[in-house]
């Protein structure tokens, strides 16, 4: 049985949303922190989204008044010390910019209590990347998400070699006590498991695109009639957000993946087509 009782979520986005609500849903006491009051109020939009989601998707609990129960429950800030003054566990989902993470956590060090467990939930980065931030790198693994997590409810957990292997099966149990499958890594692999099948799926899919061999109906209708898988790499980056793709894809050197980040800034995110999110993408959800 888990001591995790009350959780911070950092970042208010797509995942970070879904993580905050899933945990809420949960019984868990959730603050879900954001870097101004503007953000939070978009937030508040998305959060009634997912209240929403989860009646509709008939959910065990939803229907009988726990979506409404765990909307009502959650706390929204932009006060980072108050957001993790008493927190038991902070899981840190800011946008996959290296040095935006590291800075979180510097502050971070200095602000939650001894007690906190600090998790990332980044796809792309270790760990180790960040432990030495965090001022207790035996209380920092990661917590890996993937998106709409009340559907697809992996948990992928993995730390480094200072990680606190009680530490490690703390989260775990709260893994399952949020409704969460742990998938347990045994040691740090850069994409976890599922992200180690999915990105070389993702990138291959850009690069049909980006080289002018296919669009993204024709990628996308191909995979799903050959493999039966109900969507195909280009809807996945919509549910995922193009603003996470394009951050990935603009950190990278390769020349393919700096042209499809200029592709998606261009064609998507500076017209406001972000993904689900916003209704629209490569496809419209309107």
């Amino acid at each position: 049985m888990s001591t995790i009782r009350t959780v911070t979520v950092l970042g208010t986005g797509v995942l970070g949303s879904q993580i905050a609500y899933q945990a809420a849903f949960h019984g868990y006491a959730v603050t879900a922190y954001d870097i101004s009051d503007e953000v939070l109020e978009k937030a508040k939009a998305r959060f009634a989204g997912l209240a929403k989601a989860y009646q509709h998707d008939d959910v065990e609990g939803a229907r009988d008044g726990a979506a409404d129960a765990a909307l009502a429950g959650l706390t929204l800030t932009s006060d980072l010390a108050g957001a993790v003054a008493d927190a038991d566990l902070v899981i840190e989902a800011v946008p996959e910019v290296l040095q935006i993470k590291r800075d979180l956590y510097t502050k971070l060090a200095e602000l939650a209590p001894a007690k906190t467990i600090f998790a990332t939930n980044s796809s792309t980065l270790l760990p180790s990347d960040l432990k030495e931030y965090t001022g207790r790198p035996d209380r920092f693994l990661a917590l890996h998400y993937a998106n709409q997590v009340w559907r697809y409810n992996t948990a992928e957990i993995m730390g480094t070699a200072d990680t606190d292997p009680a530490v490690y099966d703390e989260v775990v149990q709260f893994a399952i006590g949020s409704g969460m499958v742990p998938i347990e890594l045994k040691k740090e692999k850069a994409g976890y498991v599922l992200n180690s099948l999915l990105v070389p799926l993702l990138n291959a899919a850009a690069g049909l695109w980006v080289d002018g061999i296919a669009d993204p109906e024709t990628v996308d209708k191909t995979w799903r009639i050959a493999t039966g898988a109900p969507a195909g790499p280009f809807q996945i980056y919509d549910v995922v957000g193009l603003t996470t793709a394009y951050n990935i894809a603009s950190a990278s050197p390769d020349a393919k993946s700096q042209k499809f980040a200029a592709l998606l800034k261009s064609d998507y995110i500076d017209k406001g087509k972000l993904g689900v999110a916003t209704g629209e993408g490569f496809y419209s959800y309107r």
